[in-house]
């Protein structure tokens, strides 16, 4: 049986909470147990730093960072995480010392890192959040309604080669544009590792409605079961309807060949609810790669955008590999080209798409 120590309430306000756990009632939490062994994702923690590696700040529920320091109490979400680009690790907790996964709060055990990355910060739990009855806190208990896909609202989703493709900086800039030309517009991040760096940048465009899996109750979408990711998209896209939005741009995180993500794009019922898909690629190869990938997923990409939009000569090289047309963030941006583009994603043709954004020449991403 988990023992269970009272917690000052004193104790919980000192300590940095990361945005991870925003949903979380921070009153809910009375007690710590150390059922360490036990722990799954969404678990909620609450540690001391031991050590600072390659997070040195970490991203508060309040929606800032915070620079850590030895000694910090901090309140982080036990969880998995996938990043080519930084860390890979499971949701596991060590009661001699955890490894922080990520910035926006992700605690587990690395298992991979990138050669650029240094150790990741250590972090001693102290014990797992538990509520009057002794119970973990986990954050499936402060998910949003669970509801079913809307008729009605047009989803739009952007996914591409890789981390850093230009996923995220396609989603604002066409949230952005569609803003502006007067639509209700919804920006959904539905796979991931929770942070905030994109959810905030969702919120500057002029969205009406922002959020991401972490309000469907998963710190990560990483090893969950496709079902409960899936059933997470219906419900982010319902409560975008709720609000009142026409319309969603939704990005899927990391690249195609992310599992998580083909997974999703190969059942007909989620591919078949997008009216269409932009592909986001760093450089020509990429988007050639990627645009193969979804064909191959019976997905025709509506257009590639992304880092590879920055250059003429590289977007010249997507055009003339892949068939289709890039599009640049500026373009996105600019609200008859992202309503035009909105229209003929409803018609269904990807030929008549691009056609009606009136680029006439391949500009460079601003």
């Amino acid at each position: 049986m988990a023992a269970s120590t009272p917690i000052a309430s004193n104790v919980l306000a000192q300590a940095k909470w990361a945005f991870s756990t925003r949903r979380v009632f921070p009153e809910h939490a009375v007690c710590l147990i150390d059922r360490f062994a036990d722990a799954v994702s969404g678990d909620i923690v609450l540690g001391r730093v031991e050590r600072i590696g390659s997070h040195k700040k970490i991203q508060l529920a309040a929606g800032r960072n915070s620079t850590l320091y030895v000694g910090d109490l901090v309140v982080l979400a036990c969880g998995d995480r996938y990043a080519p680009d930084q860390f890979e690790g499971l949701a596991e907790i060590d009661p001699k010392g955890a490894d922080m996964l990520a910035g926006g709060g992700v605690l587990g055990r690395m298992r991979y890192r990138h050669a650029r990355m240094s150790e990741p910060t250590r972090i001693v739990p102290l014990g797992l959040l538990a509520n009057a009855s002794g119970k973990a806190i986990n954050l499936a208990s402060y998910a949003l309604n669970e509801a079913e896909r809307p008729a009605g609202l047009t989803a739009i989703c952007i996914v591409g080669a890789s981390m850093n493709a230009g996923k995220t900086t396609a989603v604002a800039s066409l949230v952005h544009g569609l803003s502006k030309a007067g639509h209700r517009v919804a920006a959904i991040k539905a796979t991931g590792t929770g942070a905030f760096g994109d959810f905030n940048a969702f919120v500057d465009t002029g969205a009406s409605y922002v959020a991401d899996f972490t309000d469907t109750g998963m710190v990560s979408t990483y090893l969950q079961p496709l079902d409960r990711i899936e059933a997470g998209l219906d419900t982010l896209l319902a409560h975008a309807a709720y609000n009142g939005c026409e319309v969603a741009v939704v990005e899927l995180a990391d690249g195609v060949f992310q599992k998580e993500t083909a997974d999703l794009l190969k059942k007909p019922q989620v591919r078949d609810g997008f009216a269409g898909v932009i592909f986001a690629a760093p450089d020509a190869l990429a988007a050639a790669g990627g645009c193969t990938a979804l064909r191959a997923m019976s997905i025709e990409p509506a257009a590639v955008t992304g880092m590879v939009s920055c250059s003429p000569l590289a977007s010249a090289e997507a055009e003339a590999a892949t068939g289709v047309r890039v599009i640049t963030r500026n373009a996105l941006c600019d609200p008859a080209q992202a309503n035009a583009l909105l229209a003929q994603m409803a018609v269904g043709s990807p030929d008549r798409q691009v056609e009606a954004l009136g680029v006439g020449k391949v500009g460079v991403a601003a």
